[in-house]
Formats: C-alpha cells, structure tokens, sequence
C-alpha cells in the first residue's frame, strides 16, 4: 500500500475511460495527485496507467454491479490507504417521450445514473467519515435542474441523484466531508451523436421530441463545452473553502438553469395567493385544539 502526505489528493473516478472521467483524470494526475480510474472496460486506460503508473490504479467496474463496487473500493485502500475526492461520472445519454420510453430503458437509466452513484457513495463514505474529511463529486447535468421533452429518463436520474445529494450534503457538513453537484451543458464528450440511445418514435411526439431527436444527432463534434477546462475547473472547486453546493459549467448551463430558477420563481408569485389560502382558519383551528 502507498500513501500521499504530501498534500495531494487520491481520487476514484468512475467513467474514467472516456469524457469528463477521463479529463479529470489526466488534470489530477497533472497536479501531482493520484487516481483510481474506474471503467466497465479498461483497456481503454491503459494510456492513462501508463503515463503515471505510480499513481494510477485502474479498476474494472461496473457501477450496476455491487460486487464490482465493493471490490473497486477495497483495491483503492489497498492501493493508497484512503480516497479524499469520489468523482460519480458514469453515465450515458437517452432520448425518447416517456411514452416512447420502455420501463426497461428508465429503470437501467436509474440505475447507471443515480442508484449505482449512490451504492457507490455508501461504500466510500463510512471511509471519509472515518478521517472526516473527504468531497463527494456528483456530475449530473444542467439537466439535474432543467428539463426539455425526449430527455424525461435522463433528466429524472439526474433529478433524483441531485435531490439526494442535497440531502448529504447537510448530512454530511457536520462530519468533514462535503459535497459538489457539477452540472455542464454541452460539452464535446462522448454522449452525443451515435452514443446517445434512441427510443423508438412515434408520430404523435414529432413536434416535440423530434427537434430534440434533431439536436442529438447533429450537434456531436460542435458543442461548445471543452471538458479538460471544465476538468481544470472543477479540480479547482474542491479547492475552494466554503465549496459551493453547485458549480454550473458552461454559458448554456448558466443561461438554462437561470432561466428554469425565474420560470419556477413566477409560478410561486402567480400561485401565492392560492397556496396561502390553504391554511386553516383560526376559528375552525382553535375548534379542532379545544
């Protein structure tokens, strides 16, 4: 086993083989820290092990698979006594109506993209609360938080995997370990064109879906977002005392997810009104208590 005291950072990435697990990767190692680069294939990290085999342990894993989980986690201590920084990228990109959307399709959705993430967390976290210290790192997507038809399955385990995370969060303050929710925009990674899956269509959702079916078949190779910048900036995030609880990255994430927080705020104006009148009348209140 090998151990780091010299201020750098021992970080498990799943994902790693391709995107941003890849891009956080290559900037860890950058910096001097070292990485557990976890991937359901390998072989596409043996670049990565070789540019810096003393820092780097690459494991098989399938997020899916809890057998895969736990031993992932043990070859990590094994390897360098502690993880300080767990980075939940695995995922893919879907597109369908939720009509269009078989329960198969979903529920595998929910279980790459939010309870693999969360099995994962659980087996590193009793680790970190151990040393209370620690940051967990869940890239979502500006789509944790904005929605648009076609993407229900994606956007529901993003919104689910957020939601929970805001909950650890104030879990996990007290106790030294934190936690950062990344969601980018578009970005020239690997889940546009031809790795999105596509649902089978149906007529009725041609105005709708379609566009978007549109939008994630043309736009690979012309998103705006670089993934080694955002690397580079959400390795400077866990750097950051207080860490923020979200970090947008990119201007369509910023933009969308402004534009989603005002479109929520004017429901809450409009509705006030409504929403207050639901409470009980002190007459009828004092009655029901005497």
């Amino acid at each position: 086993m090998s151990t780091a005291n010299d201020g750098s950072r021992i970080w498990f990435i799943t994902g790693a083989s391709s995107g941003f697990g890849r891009a956080i990767a290559e900037e860890a190692l950058r910096r001097g820290d070292s990485v557990v680069a976890a991937a359901r294939g390998v072989d596409a990290l043996a670049g990565l092990a070789a540019e810096a085999p003393g820092r780097v342990e690459v494991v098989k894993l399938d997020v899916t698979k809890p057998d895969d989980i736990r031993r992932g986690v043990v070859a990590a201590l094994a390897r360098f006594g502690r993880i300080d920084v767990l980075v939940n990228n695995a995922g893919y990109s879907l597109v369908g109506a939720v009509e269009e959307t078989s329960e198969e399709e979903l529920r595998a959705a929910m279980e790459a993209m939010f309870f693999g993430a969360v099995a994962l967390t659980r087996e590193v976290l009793p680790h970190m609360r151990g040393r209370r210290s620690g940051a967990i790192v869940q890239i979502t997507s500006m789509g944790g938080l904005t929605t648009g038809p076609g993407f229900g399955a994606y956007c529901a385990a993003k919104h689910a995997l957020e939601g929970l995370s805001e909950c650890m969060a104030a879990e996990l303050a007290p106790l030294g370990v934190r936690v950062l929710i990344v969601e980018p925009g578009a970005f020239r990674t690997r889940l546009f064109g031809g790795a999105f899956r596509s649902m089978p269509a149906l007529d009725a959702y041609a105005p709708t879906v379609g566009a978007t079916r549109a939008y994630a078949a043309g736009s690979d190779g012309s998103q705006p977002g670089d993934p080694a910048k955002a690397a580079r900036a959400i390795v400077d995030a866990i750097g950051l005392d207080p860490l923020p609880l979200r970090l947008p990255l990119g201007a369509d994430a910023v933009s969308g997810i402004r534009a989603k927080l005002a479109r929520v705020a004017a429901d809450v104006d409009r509705t006030e009104a409504i929403a207050l009148d639901t409470a009980l009348d002190a007459a009828a209140s004092g009655a029901e208590t005497s």
